[in-house]
C-alpha cells in the first residue's frame, strides 16, 4: 500500500509540473521551480490563479479526486454538474474544466492536502469532515465544501486544529 501511494505522488508530481509549465508558457510566467510538487503548488497563489484561468485537465483532475476522500457524487454535487457530465467529460479528448469548477477542484485540493496533514489519517479526516462541529456552529464541515466562504471556515477550523485550538 506504501509503495502504492509513493507512486500516485510521483504521478501527481509529475502532472503538476507538466500542467504547470503549459500555464507558465501561456500565462507568459517564469517558473523557477522545476522540482515543483503538488503540495508547492497548492501553497502558490499567484499559480493557482494562473490555473484557474487556464483550466484544470481532466486528467489532473482525475489525480487529484484520487488524493481526496470524496466519491464521483460528492464531486458532482461539488462541481454543480450530474455524474453523467463528469463522466462524458472524462470521454472528451483533452478536457479542460472552465474556471470555476476548476477553481473549486483546487479548493477541494486545498483542504483535503491540509485535512491529511492534520489527522493521521484519511479516515480520522473523513470522520471529522462528516461530523457536526460545534466551533461551526454545529454544521458538518463537509456542507460547508460548497462554497468558497464554507471552505474557507473549513480550512480555519483544520488549521486551529492544527495548532491544538480546539475552541
Amino acid at each position: 500500500m506504501l509503495k502504492l501511494v509513493a507512486n500516485s505522488d510521483i504521478e501527481l508530481d509529475n502532472a503538476v509540473r507538466t500542467f504547470v509549465s503549459k500555464v507558465g508558457k501561456e500565462s507568459n510566467l517564469t517558473l523557477v521551480d522545476n522540482e515543483l510538487t503538488y503540495k508547492d503548488f497548492l501553497s502558490n497563489k499567484m499559480l493557482i490563479v494562473h490555473s484557474i484561468r487556464q483550466g484544470i485537465p481532466y486528467y489532473l483532475y482525475e489525480l487529484i479526486k484520487e488524493k481526496t476522500p470524496f466519491k464521483q457524487e460528492d464531486w458532482a454535487d461539488f462541481l454543480g454538474v450530474s455524474e453523467r457530465t463528469l463522466v462524458r467529460n472524462k470521454a472528451k479528448v483533452d478536457y479542460v474544466f472552465e474556471s470555476i469548477p476548476s477553481e473549486k477542484i483546487l479548493e477541494l485540493a486545498e483542504v483535503t492536502s491540509l485535512g491529511r496533514d492534520v489527522f493521521d489519517s484519511e479516515k480520522q479526516f473523513y470522520l471529522w469532515l462528516n461530523t457536526p462541529n460545534f466551533a461551526l456552529g454545529n454544521l458538518v464541515p463537509f456542507e460547508l465544501l460548497k462554497d468558497s466562504y464554507g471552505k474557507e471556515m473549513v480550512m480555519n477550523e483544520l488549521h486551529k486544529i492544527d495548532y491544538g485550538i480546539f475552541i
